[in-house]
């Protein structure tokens, strides 16, 4: 899957976030504004990019960076590719803000998520604000666009494999949650023996057929594989020959939704989906525990 690839800094100060805004853009148009983005140049690594965004734009050192996450978006407006990464980093900034006469950015401020919502913002900021705070942003700023903005359905749809011996008796579960936290589906399937990373692989590809059948338009995938969430993604290559066909069915379906991105939890947030998945296996074996 081609992918263009961004690191994103998320710069706290109280309850306000470091937002700039781009120097580019049509002179009548409203500025944009988005979190401090930038491109990963060839043989670096995301941490050095980050860093240098920062010293390059606007004239501050990092003191730490954390990884919090890193979000597939899918057709993203404006955007030519088929897949966006954006690897995103909690920083903070050892010493003030002294913004660098440069092309990409003209000014900053801290602000509120209130205030986000009067300002013009690069829509992929929006999609990663949405996903990092767990709460939609509608720009009231854009009023023609809110009709359209929820016309699309959206939800979190959790996903988990199970195998018992890997490779055993394997079964997949998925837990569907709408915007709103109620649980719009659930339910497993036994798919026979398997390892449990194929399972992993099956319960995502049953999650994608379960959101497309609900018609979901907007889509976050979470699960607590960190491979395959990786390997979605677009961190790793899939190289092992049993998965790539799952895999392949995976990103074909995806190909479905409108904005889809990939999230990686710890096994005790995803006690649901997995309790499906086990449910589906005792089931075929008529309840018995194996």
């Amino acid at each position: 899957m081609k992918q263009r690839i961004r690191v994103v800094g998320i710069v706290r100060e109280d309850d306000k976030l470091l937002l700039v805004r781009n120097s580019r853009g049509r002179a009548e148009e409203l500025p944009t504004w988005e979190l401090p983005t930038g491109k990963i140049r060839f043989g670096e690594q995301p941490e050095e990019a980050m860093s240098q965004l920062f010293f390059e734009h606007l004239g501050a050192q990092v003191k730490e960076l954390r990884l919090v996450d890193a979000i597939t978006f899918m057709g993203l407006p404006g955007a030519s590719q088929l897949g966006n990464l954006y690897i995103v980093f909690e920083v903070d900034l050892d010493g003030e803000i002294k913004l660098q006469a440069s092309e990409k950015y003209s000014a900053y401020k801290f602000v509120t998520t209130e205030e986000i919502r009067e300002l013009k913002v690069d829509e992929a900021t929006l999609a990663v604000l949405e996903i990092e705070g767990g709460r939609k942003i509608v720009p009231t700023m854009r009023e023609e666009r809110r009709n359209e903005t929820e016309a699309l359905v959206a939800a979190t749809i959790y996903f988990d494999g199970a195998s018992r011996g890997n490779p055993g008796p394997a079964g997949v579960g998925y837990v569907v949650v709408g915007e709103n936290g109620e649980v719009l589906k659930r339910g497993g399937e036994f798919i026979g023996f398997a390892t449990s990373r194929t399972a992993e692989y099956y319960a995502l590809k049953e999650a994608c057929e379960q959101g497309l059948e609900l018609g979901l338009k907007r889509v976050r995938f979470v699960g607590d594989n960190l491979m395959v969430i990786n390997q979605m993604n677009g961190i790793f290559q899939v190289k092992n020959q049993d998965l790539m066909t799952v895999h392949e069915d995976v990103l074909k379906l995806i190909a479905g939704v409108d904005k889809v991105a990939f999230e990686h939890v710890v096994r005790a947030e995803q006690t649901e989906a997995d309790l499906e998945a086990h449910k589906a296996i005792d089931e075929h074996f008529g309840n018995k525990t194996l």
